[in-house]
């Protein structure tokens, strides 16, 4: 009998030690012997890109393969494989059942949504995991009809608005979503807020200088009256004005209820969008990542400036004759004009319908005397129309003298938006940007990198000021 009960226990022993052999641990490490791959799944699929059965696509290409128009997702039937860097960490329960990926661990130019019925998915694809997605049998969409957020999920479903993605079951997750060893670490991509669109969904971004709204001293990060989601404002002083984005939290997020800091700093999350989809948002992965210690920004007063320099475009001859420099460096007929609405006359520039496959465009101001003034300011206003882009940006010259190309350039800190994709939006002003450090005369240029069909975004520049204390 003691023979028996020795032989039962050791039998017993050796079914426990089989199931636990069975169980992933919660750091999901990859066994030694299968090297950088975590299964062999994956080193199949890395070997099936090598030899070409399936094909390794960019998340961008991935993301054009839904149409917004048709509101239908579009199914994968062929071979192809996206990989990605994890953005999001669910650790925190700021983020439900979904991760997000970027294409690069440095500089990301996409990311991607991706929807899961697994919750506390940060064990296994955590922040800054190489993640391969075989992308056959799944779809690509949206969650919401019209949220402009696209996602990669198992499924679909209808309703009177229209088709979304599902989740990815359990079983799609385990074949179809592959993780190598590979954890990068994710460097956040540096932005202002005024630049932030839907182009930078899913990617890991941080923001200098930054700081909560001043009305929301006390508060905490979530609301207790809301529901779901509490929405805070973050705002930057820009100048004259306060440029400011939302940090939105989740009714159950474990810091929901840590006091808002009060000083400036840095704070870095996730770009995503609201349920409805018409706010573009940040999100936090940890409150690790706000690091508020410095004494927070004032803005500066109007009435200490004085205006050395505007030009509204209201009764305008021609550029030439006004000062301006208006060339095309490229050699095609793309060039900047003199147009108006509503009795307003403002500068329009537009690639769309030039058949131009290179429009690079210079528009440059008059010799702007900055003097030896100590705080100087630049402001004006844009209208961007039917955006497939941003090809905007702002530069100041010391040295210009009639040819751009010979000019010395440096990038002002100007907030292109990327504004409406469908249609007009309205002149807005953009924040004012700080050319304190130069001195004397300067001339400010715009230039325009316009090619069409692909880069046409049209752009109405109106209200340029200078201003000097």
């Amino acid at each position: 009998m003691k023979t028996n009960k020795i032989l039962t226990l050791a039998f017993s022993l050796m079914a426990l030690l089989a199931i636990t052999s069975c169980v992933e641990d919660d750091d999901y490490s990859v066994p030694q012997s299968q090297g950088n791959e975590e299964n062999l799944a994956l080193n199949l699929l890395l070997s099936q890109i090598e030899t070409g059965a399936l094909d390794l696509v960019s998340i961008e290409e991935v993301k054009a393969m839904y149409s917004s128009d048709d509101d239908i997702p579009f199914p994968v039937d062929t071979n192809i494989v996206v990989k990605g860097y994890v953005s999001s960490s669910d650790a925190t329960g700021n983020f439900f059942k979904e991760f997000y990926i970027q294409d690069k661990a440095e500089n990301p130019t996409a990311g991607l949504q991706v929807i899961t019925s697994s919750s506390d998915i940060y064990n296994k694809f955590n922040k800054g995991r190489e993640v391969y997605i075989k992308l056959n049998g799944l779809h690509i969409g949206e969650t919401r009809v019209g949220n402009g957020v696209i996602t990669i999920g198992g499924g679909t479903e209808s309703d009177q608005y229209g088709t979304t993605v599902t989740a990815l079951t359990n079983s799609q997750e385990s074949s179809n979503v592959l993780r190598s060893a590979t954890t990068e670490t994710i460097i956040p991509l540096n932005l202002t807020f005024g630049v932030v669109s839907g182009e930078h969904i899913g990617m890991f971004v941080k923001f200098d200088n930054v700081e909560f709204a001043d009305d929301l001293a006390g508060e905490r990060y979530f609301d207790p009256t809301e529901d779901y989601d509490t929405q805070r404002t973050l705002q930057s002083c820009s100048g004259l004005e306060y440029s400011e984005l939302i940090l939105e939290t989740s009714a159950f997020s474990t810091f929901k209820n840590e006091l808002l800091p009060t000083l400036n700093g840095s704070i870095s999350g996730v770009i995503v969008k609201n349920f409805s989809g018409d706010t573009t948002l940040l999100t936090l992965n940890s409150t690790e990542d706000v690091v508020f210690e410095n004494t927070r920004c004032s803005l500066l007063n109007i009435d200490d400036f004085n205006v050395v320099y505007e030009e509204d475009f209201e009764g305008f001859g021609n550029y030439t004759n006004e000062g301006w420099t208006n060339v095309n460096v490229s050699g095609t007929n793309t060039d900047w004009f003199i147009s108006g609405f509503n009795n307003n006359d403002y500068s329009r520039i537009s690639a769309f319908s030039s058949n131009n496959s290179e429009a690079d465009v210079w528009l440059v101001t008059p010799v702007i005397d900055l003097g030896t003034s100590s705080d100087n300011l630049l402001s004006f206003d844009l209208e961007v129309a039917f955006s497939n882009g941003i090809i905007l940006s702002a530069y100041i010259s010391t040295d210009f003298s009639g040819d751009p190309l010979v000019a010395t350039w440096e990038p002002l800190n100007a907030e292109i938006p990327y504004g409406s994709t469908t249609g007009f939006g309205g002149l807005q002003p953009i924040t004012t940007i700080d050319i304190s450090q130069y001195e004397g005369n300067v001339n400010i240029g715009f230039f325009y990198e316009g090619s069409d069909p692909d880069a046409t975004t049209r752009y109405h520049l109106d209200n340029l000021k200078v201003l000097s204390n």
